[in-house]
């Protein structure tokens, strides 16, 4: 049974643990890898999708997901559902959708069942960020030291999956990822299990949400419907300003997903390699999040916001020099993912909870949550295909150095709104939890 507002703290922050280490195990475990079996050939075990095709699938998806979830989601668990049940049976039937989308080849099947995926398990995303925050005196200061959990089942799917499903006979090594082995045959379908392993997750983390998080009941303090009062706490300057630079950051942050996996490929990197070198940027996250709290205390909102922009353009200005850096000096800079997402995407949902009402948090968080893995993304699927076939000349491979300039290009626009435009408004704001 679910636990009461009156269960005791340490306990209620453990659940709380557990549902953020979930929430990103089920992600974590195919997403970074999507590019890859989805481009890879059929004759590898690959999908053979074109970048269009892909970012149609992951990036159009997603964001059809995310802008369903505000209209219903946000509503629905701020005025007339239990939170935990409600993300319960998003993830249960997700979870089935995911494993049934496994076992389809052909783009139609998957782009319209990752629609569906989208519209059910996106709302999680920001449901999980709003029931934590709810149980919280002090957001600012207890949240980050939930999400990590997030960041911790990332970097555990990221290097278990490979190694036990990517790799035979294998051996330690002092040098991470610790252990490796001979590459298994076919390893693109191999990847491709990934996805059912994700749909077996998301059954496996509803059924937790329903049976032991804290009971996060509806809130009806207002007449007014939930969605109405969550559009008027983003006419303030701030958040609205936070929500255009949220939109072009947010498009820069999913050409990495769409892109990353094929162009450490493409520079030489071994495939079983690829999701370990990938989540070195979430051990970056464990360290940028556990000052994230004292970041926000000491300098601010602003300073911590803008940090997390800036690290977006520099991340890219190193992937596009990848010609004249070592491999390791690439891998290396996987580590920006920390303060990217911690300093920018973290911060951005804590501000958002701290200008809310306490009767329409969570329709505030999903609108956020739209423009981050809604609006930006849908951007980010279409922009991923055009500009691939910008840079690809007429030898037919895609000029990573030409297309890591353009993304940052892209990100420096949401810094300099950042910069110009954005000002912290949180101390004159009193929501309630």
């Amino acid at each position: 049974m679910s636990e009461t507002a009156s269960a005791p703290l340490p306990l209620k922050m453990a659940r709380l643990r557990g549902m953020m280490f979930m929430e990103y195990a089920v992600r974590g475990v195919w997403l970074p890898l999507a590019a890859r079996f989805l481009s890879a050939d059929p004759s590898e075990g690959g999908l053979g999708f074109s970048d269009s095709e892909i970012g149609y699938t992951v990036g159009v998806a997603l964001a059809l997901g995310a802008i369903f979830s505000p209209f219903v989601a946000g509503p629905l668990a701020d005025r007339r559902f239990a939170t935990q049940r409600f993300m319960a049976v998003l993830l249960i039937c997700g979870g089935a959708i995911k494993l049934f989308t496994a076992f389809q080849t052909s783009f139609a099947w998957w782009f319209g069942l990752s629609i569906v995926y989208a519209i059910l398990f996106v709302p999680t995303m920001s449901l999980s960020n709003s029931l934590a925050m709810a149980h919280m005196d002090d957001p600012k200061r207890q949240f980050p030291g939930v999400r990590v959990w997030g960041t911790i089942a990332w970097i555990v799917v990221s290097w278990v999956f490979p190694m036990l499903w990517l790799q035979n006979n294998l051996e330690f090594q002092w040098l991470p990822p610790f252990f490796s082995g001979d590459d298994v045959p076919m390893k693109a379908g191999r990847m491709l299990d990934s996805v059912k392993v994700a749909g077996v997750l998301a059954i496996i983390y509803g059924i937790y949400c329903w049976f032991c998080l804290p009971h996060t009941p509806p809130k009806r303090e207002s007449k007014s419907l939930a969605l109405t009062s969550a559009f008027k706490v983003y006419k303030q300057s701030s958040m609205m300003i936070l929500l255009i630079a949220t939109f072009i950051v947010g498009t820069v942050h999913f050409l990495y997903f769409y892109q990353t996996s094929k162009f450490l490929k493409a520079i030489g990197l071994n495939d079983a390699y690829i999701m370990p070198a990938m989540s070195i940027g979430q051990f970056a996250e464990i360290g940028a999040m556990a000052v994230l709290g004292l970041m926000l205390r000491r300098v601010g909102f602003r300073k911590v916001i803008i940090l997390g922009a800036g690290c977006y353009v520099l991340r890219y200005l190193v992937f596009a020099n990848f010609e004249s850096l070592p491999l390791s000096a690439i891998i290396a800079s996987q580590a920006l993912h920390g303060p990217c997402f911690a300093c920018f995407y973290a911060a951005g949902f804590i501000y958002v909870d701290r200008m809310a009402p306490a009767d329409v948090k969570h329709s505030a968080q999903t609108l956020f949550g739209l423009m981050c893995f809604g609006i930006g993304p849908l951007t980010a699927g279409q922009l991923n295909g055009s500009l691939a076939g910008w840079c690809t000349p007429e030898n037919g491979v895609l000029d990573y150095s030409q297309f890591w300039y353009v993304a940052a290009a892209i990100g420096t626009v949401g810094l300099t709104v950042l910069i110009s435009l954005f000002k912290d408004e949180s101390d004159n704001a009193a929501p309630t939890n």
